[in-house]
């Protein structure tokens, strides 16, 4: 899998940033792990191995593919 660097709107070189799998166009989200349990329960079908992120709204406004 070769992952093609899209965007962040880090300062300092830290999470969140957005990849694409240049083989599928499916896309890598990189962002702090969702880990407050209050939270986590109100998610519905989170799959075994699933990790939930959390990334600002603007990350996705800004260089989410628009297609």
């Amino acid at each position: 899998m070769t992952l093609r660097f899209i965007g962040t709107t880090s300062e300092h070189g830290n999470c969140p940033t957005l990849y694409e799998v240049e083989e599928t166009g499916a896309i890598v989200v990189q962002g702090d792990q969702l880990t407050d349990p209050e939270h986590l329960a109100q998610l519905r079908d989170v799959g075994e191995g699933e990790t939930v992120v959390v990334v600002p709204r603007e990350l996705l406004t800004r260089f989410a593919p628009k297609e």
